[in-house]
């Protein structure tokens, strides 16, 4: 039996949160490729290649664009960045990461937030960024949009249980972009509550629709 779009939407993310829970990701952070077996991870892509087929939403960025608006929780991702968070200094364990979004200012910013396991220290990490449309012949949007990366926020938030409010953020440097190319994401999924994006270096990115916490 053929399944319905709805139906492989909710097949993925209950894979993706019952890995999740497996490897005790108690706090929300997202399931990274180099967390989970070869099979697996083959596994949740065939699932995400299928409900690409489906998208609902043919070329959202022209059509629907204001269903990008608001905060995404990452579930699933394995772009380098992503991946490298699992080896934080400090102890330092990473919880939810939000994308946040903004389409008519075409601003975003990404907020991945940290913790100490003894309640030590927690805080944040957000990274602001513009984003545009890439046009394509026809002069419309396509279903790409070339990012820039603007400042790098580091916050902390609570230190030995006492609130901080003073080094939020604690530093504010220029963000880092790729030398020598644009980052890029392309969104190959699009509905109300679920979104999937590839990036220009083949990153793969699954998120949901959520208030931010």
């Amino acid at each position: 039996m053929m399944l319905t779009q709805t139906n492989l939407k909710q097949q993925l993310i209950t894979k993706i949160e019952t890995v999740q829970s497996q490897l005790g990701g108690i706090d929300g952070s997202p399931v990274t490729n180099i967390k989970i077996k070869p099979d697996l991870a083959e596994e949740i892509e065939t699932m995400v290649v299928q409900l690409e087929a489906k998208n609902p939403n043919y070329r959202p960025l022209l059509y629907s664009p204001l269903l990008l608006d608001g905060a995404w929780l990452l579930l699933y991702s394995t772009a380098r960045e992503i991946r490298s968070l699992a080896s934080l200094p400090l102890g330092l364990k990473v919880g939810k990461i939000y994308q946040i979004i903004d389409v008519n200012s075409r601003q975003f910013f990404n907020q991945a937030f940290v913790r100490h396991p003894l309640g030590l220290i927690s805080g944040y990490v957000k990274v602001t960024a513009t984003f545009e449309p890439v046009i394509d012949d026809n002069k419309l949007p396509n279903n790409r949009l070339n990012v820039f990366f603007q400042q790098r926020y580091i916050a902390i938030s609570n230190i030995i249980g006492v609130k901080t409010p003073q080094l939020e953020p604690a530093r504010v440097v220029p963000a880092r972009n790729p030398v020598g190319r644009i980052p890029s994401l392309e969104i190959t999924y699009l509905d109300e509550t679920f979104r999937i994006g590839r990036g220009g270096d083949g990153s793969l990115f699954v998120l949901i629709k959520s208030e931010l916490e």
